[in-house]
């Protein structure tokens, strides 16, 4: 793959956040450099915003980068790289937001094979945008159909409560027939974005990572759950066994779970 030719189409900025957004994330800019045809860095997780025009897919990836309300937001770039502590521990993220840089197939192609994650975004306002997500979805089992990569569908402009079109129940309902994650966000209210890129790592480290140190991981975040709630997750498991129609909706609700396959 000609590398100069996607550096030539997307710009990187390592955004050194201000004291509030520090705190908010914990984290710190990370100064990688992306390396688009190279595996060198596996802690380098490449995660690609697809959906159509108007979902509000720069504004997810701005809130993430840092550079939201900056003077000089539009000359940030398209591709925002920083690290992000998870469960502390740290992790570093690249967000590329090119699907619509341009109309050349090839960068849409090229995206579809090398994303480590991807984020399919659709308004939760605009029905086609929800149909456009499903495209993607089935266009990205056809790229990478031997993978188990981590996708994300998530329906943003949930403020929007008097336009919605979509229900969050069709929005879950995709998912799980998709066999993705879901969830619902406001980049207007930067809700839930937080939990959008911190559960697209936990994603992404339940594939990559051993099943030791995924199982230290849900032990230190389920430490303070309490008997009551772990019994009776366990007895809708078996329940959810027994019964098709209670085995969707376990699986209905888990789909919005980003700590867990």
């Amino acid at each position: 793959l000609p590398q100069g030719e996607l550096s030539g189409l997307v710009r990187c900025t390592s955004y050194s956040p201000g004291e509030a957004h520090l705190e908010s994330w914990a984290s710190d800019s990370s100064d990688s450099v992306i390396s688009s045809g190279s595996d060198s860095d596996s802690s380098l997780y490449k995660v690609i915003l697809l959906g159509e025009h108007g979902v509000g897919k720069t504004s997810l990836a701005r809130i993430f980068g840092g550079v939201e309300d900056c003077a000089d937001a539009e000359e940030a770039g398209n591709t925002y790289d920083r690290s992000i502590i998870v469960d502390g521990e740290e992790a570093s993220l690249v967000v590329f937001d090119i699907w619509e840089q341009d109309d050349s197939q090839w960068l849409q192609n090229h995206c579809m094979k090398m994303g480590d994650a991807y984020i399919i975004v659709y308004s939760v306002t605009d029905k086609v945008s929800f149909e456009k997500a499903s495209e993607l979805r089935i266009q990205l089992r056809r790229a990478r159909q031997t993978e188990d990569i981590p996708i994300i569908l998530v329906g943003n402009k949930s403020d929007l409560v008097r336009s919605r079109e979509v229900s969050i129940d069709e929005g879950r309902a995709c998912a799980v027939v998709f066999d993705c994650k879901f969830i619902e966000t406001s980049a207007a209210l930067h809700h839930n974005v937080k939990d959008l890129f911190e559960g697209i790592v936990r994603q992404i480290r339940l594939r990559k990572d051993s099943k030791e140190d995924n199982a230290r991981r849900m032990a230190n975040t389920k430490r303070r759950e309490s008997i009551g709630k772990k019994a009776k997750r366990f007895l809708g498991r078996i329940v959810a066994k027994n019964n098709k129609k209670m085995a969707f909706k376990a699986k209905s609700k888990s789909c919005h779970d980003l700590s867990v396959l």
